[in-house]
């Protein structure tokens, strides 16, 4: 384990033979699956069943979905032209990264108070149905990514759903199970950016002894989960830590994880969780805007730039790491991730930043 100032690094044996073994088995060179091409602008995945009926004052902020698609709409980031559709998850598709038996429980609502209780989640119909879009909105987006250069769904990242349970508001592991589906394909190569302030517990686990996917992870150490499963690279940071320092990590690591494993699809989970005012994050990432404490210079601020969340840490952060793969000829597809706030209108523009980002790499690399 390295130390470094304000994180540790925790590099497992595993992932070092997973990346002696990229060197020999890279192959960017598959075949990408059938998609619509008349759509033009960066591609947006997105669903109205990403919802479900949640009782008052639950913790989960379930509507931050569609008003992320709303604020995308109306902000002109996108237009209708560039939104796709995804079907709901199949059982067959599921079991790529869940047990059967887990499965038929959920499924049918042979759930327990206990288990219950471990997701965060009373179990319902539309809880099922929104959680299989969710995951069918994960798979289409690398699809989509494949043969388009990049993607984003306006959901996604339940990282910490295991095989066989659910856990913190993770039902269904979508990254999981669009990876395996991915490596279906002979010789695919996945990797996993998980940017998410909670370690990928589920996905760790899932894909430990899998040599074609990689996961990474930079999360805040003194955080949910309270045992932490080993990632194929694990960055842990402190509580507190702030922007400059936060993206040297990630800068520190990402570039030559690229060109080591050599991905042919890189998943971006691009949770907002960091942010100094998350209700769950612990860390300081924040609009450059937010820090002055005279109000009316925020306002003056805002207006000279236009939009002062661009200047964020946050979205450097998704500009980076999506202009960084997508430069060297590497798709990717991207999900929101993790974030809690009360004010459901303030946290969906949070979560917007990663489409905005990712609306400037796709102008700016010309694709």
């Amino acid at each position: 384990m390295n130390t470094f100032r304000g994180m540790s690094c925790v590099f497992s044996n595993r992932a070092r033979m997973k990346l002696l073994a990229a060197a020999f088995t890279s192959c960017r060179c598959f075949h990408a699956e059938q998609v619509r091409l008349e759509s033009s602008g960066l591609p947006i995945i997105h669903h109205s069943q990403y919802v479900c009926d949640l009782p008052d004052k639950h913790r989960f902020p379930m509507n931050k979905f569609p008003r992320v698609f709303h604020f995308l709409l109306k902000d002109q980031v996108i237009t209708e032209k560039q939104v796709w559709y995804p079907e709901i998850a199949s059982k067959d598709l599921l079991s790529c990264a869940h047990t059967e038996e887990y499965l038929d429980n959920f499924i049918n609502g042979n759930v327990n108070e206990q288990e219950q209780r471990r997701t965060g989640f009373s179990w319902s119909e539309g809880l099922v149905r929104r959680c299989r879009y969710e995951t069918g909105g994960t798979v289409l987006a690398a699809q989509v990514a494949l043969q388009r250069g990049l993607a984003c769904s306006t959901a996604g990242g339940t990282h910490h759903a295991f095989p066989s349970f659910g856990s913190g508001f993770c039902l269904l592991n979508d990254l999981a199970v669009t990876a395996k589906y991915l490596i279906s394909s002979p010789k695919r190569k996945v990797l996993i950016v998980d940017l998410d302030v909670h370690q990928g517990d589920g996905t760790a686990f899932i894909f430990k002894e899998e040599p074609r996917v990689f996961t990474f992870s930079v999360h805040c150490g003194k955080n949910f989960p309270l045992r932490k499963q080993q990632s194929d690279l694990d960055i842990s940071v402190e509580v507190g830590l702030e922007d400059k320092e936060y993206l040297s990590t990630v800068e520190a690591h990402l570039p030559w994880l690229l060109e080591t494993f050599r991905p042919d699809l890189v998943l971006y989970d691009a949770g907002v969780d960091p942010h100094w005012e998350d209700e769950l994050g612990k860390l300081r990432l924040t609009d450059r805007g937010e820090r002055l404490n005279n109000k009316h210079l925020q306002i003056i601020f805002k207006l000279l730039l236009n939009d002062c969340e661009y200047l964020s840490g946050l979205f450097q952060r998704d500009l980076y790491v999506m202009k960084s793969v997508v430069s060297r000829g590497v798709p990717v597809a991207a999900v929101i991730g993790g974030g809690y706030s009360r004010d459901i209108d303030k946290l969906a523009l949070r979560h917007s930043i990663l489409h905005r980002a990712a609306a400037q790499v796709w102008r700016e690399c010309g694709m």
